[in-house]
């Protein structure tokens, strides 16, 4: 067992690795610049939501009140209808990104506390670099992966995302054991 205590510095230097991968996957036009497309007649759509005053959250479009509406020929009409909606209103936005970078430096960090908690909790001092990656590189992969897919499953969040996602995962995950494994203690 290899004491968390003696893990701080691959743990920091780990995230700060992930986070600068991440912000070169995100930054150059790679295979995310497609995630999201422009809605046609975006301004049309804004134009026309700014009036109602949608508060931020999430939201489903049709959703009924409860189960019964939902098995109403009503309900059942505005479904085949369509288009069906789910949507997340966010608050007017300065452009600024400190705030999600923030936090995306926390998450990391949490998932490479996790990971290398898991590591040290299985592995010595002077551990193998394979086996620190098996430890480690699997819950790194698990933290930064496997909550996007119920998006897709449940939400209908496009699987090429979530696959493009997986792949970040990927990257992340052997980013997280290839510092990990570098600065094990002897």
């Amino acid at each position: 067992m290899t004491a968390l205590s003696a893990l701080w510095l691959p743990i920091l230097l780990s995230t700060v690795a992930v986070f600068v991968a991440s912000s070169i996957i995100h930054m150059t036009p790679l295979w995310h610049k497609t995630d999201y497309p422009r809605l046609p007649n975006e301004d049309r759509v804004l134009d026309a939501l700014r009036p109602i005053g949608v508060p931020p959250g999430d939201y489903m479009m049709p959703r009924p009140a409860n189960s019964a509406e939902m098995r109403s020929p009503e309900f059942k009409e505005k479904l085949k209808r369509g288009p069906a909606v789910m949507m997340t209103v966010m608050p007017p936005w300065s452009g600024s990104m400190v705030g999600n970078l923030s936090q995306w430096f926390v998450y990391c960090l949490v998932v490479n506390l996790f990971a290398a908690y898991l590591a040290g909790a299985a592995l010595p001092h002077g551990a193998a670099f394979t086996q620190i990656c098996r430890f480690a590189g699997t819950a790194a992969f698990m933290g930064y992966t496997f909550a996007l897919w119920q998006m897709s499953i449940w939400y209908r969040r496009a699987w090429s995302m979530t696959l493009k996602s997986t792949f970040d995962g990927v990257i992340y995950a052997v980013v997280t054991c290839a510092v990990l494994g570098w600065l094990w203690p002897k």
